[in-house]
């Protein structure tokens, strides 16, 4: 049992919720309405897979920098925890999973995964070569709808691809806040970030910028899909949840940026969500 507590604290179990919620969203407006409790559960496992495998590459290609980090030294993987072989047999398993849960869907599904299996893989490397990692991170997560979307019509469509860019800045947003706390460090070891590369006044500015493109997608995914009040309630809702997190993390005060980071955006998914589902419904 300590092992499995060990695991779940190294791919932040608890933090499922950040995407899950949008690949649902993917799945519901491609029909429109409630897709079958059979597709809902092979995207739920999908994206579980996906999420757990991705976790699990980035805490073992990251582990000798997390290592040397004191913010990040105390981490699962840089602890020496766990068993990096037992670690990657997982990541292998979790792609297993991944494919299978694929094929319970379409064969487009079965086709894609490799390429989702690709942009996980890289995207642990980013940090070292380009200072959009963050964004890059964002339309690694942001997929979710598209995968959603797919895993329903089994077939390529535009429409979700603003879900996917609203997806991404969201997460580009508050990756760029939370990595604010490791300016002098990324910068001594040759990082590559937006804090490191523009300072925290800057990072800030950013984060604001993405958080401020995400209404913007959001708003246009409403247009295009033709989606009515609850959904701009949400939209309402999600930016002033936005817009506090911004006013409780300034330049000079990054006291908060933890609360800000997850706890607040914990709720981004679900209200969204919740709110689709009602205008939906009605």
């Amino acid at each position: 049992m300590i092992k499995v507590r060990k695991f779940l604290a190294m791919i932040d179990f608890g933090h499922t919720l950040f995407g899950l919620p949008f690949a649902y969203l993917g799945a519901f407006l491609a029909i429109p309405g409630i897709p079958s409790i059979k597709q809902l559960l092979w995207i739920t496992v999908a994206m579980l897979s996906a999420r757990s495998a991705a976790l699990c590459l980035n805490r073992l290609i990251d582990r000798r920098i997390d290592r040397a980090n004191p913010r990040t030294e105390g981490w699962v993987m840089a602890a020496g925890e766990l068993p990096v072989a037992g670690v990657w047999l997982l990541v292998v398993l979790f792609f297993v999973i991944l494919f299978f849960a694929a094929g319970q869907l379409n064969l487009l599904c079965v086709k894609l995964a490799p390429l989702a299996v690709l942009i996980l893989w890289v995207y642990s490397y980013t940090k070292r070569f380009t200072w959009w990692c963050h964004l890059l991170l964002g339309m690694a997560v942001g997929i979710g709808p598209v995968g959603g979307w797919i895993a329903i019509t089994g077939q390529f469509a535009w429409e979700p691809l603003i879900l996917w860019m609203a997806v991404a800045c969201w997460i580009a947003g508050f990756d760029t806040m939370y990595a604010c706390q490791d300016i002098k460090f990324d910068r001594a070891r040759g990082l590559y970030s937006i804090p490191a590369r523009f300072g925290e006044r800057g990072a800030l500015m950013f984060s604001a910028m993405f958080h401020l493109f995400t209404v913007a997608f959001l708003i246009l995914n409403g247009i295009v899909l033709h989606l009515g009040i609850w959904y701009y309630a949400g939209i309402i809702f999600t930016g002033l949840l936005l817009l506090y997190e911004h006013i409780i993390v300034t330049p000079g005060n990054l006291a908060r940026v933890n609360f800000a980071s997850f706890k607040i955006n914990h709720y981004v998914g679900l209200i969204i969500f919740t709110t689709t589902l009602l205008d939906i419904l009605a």
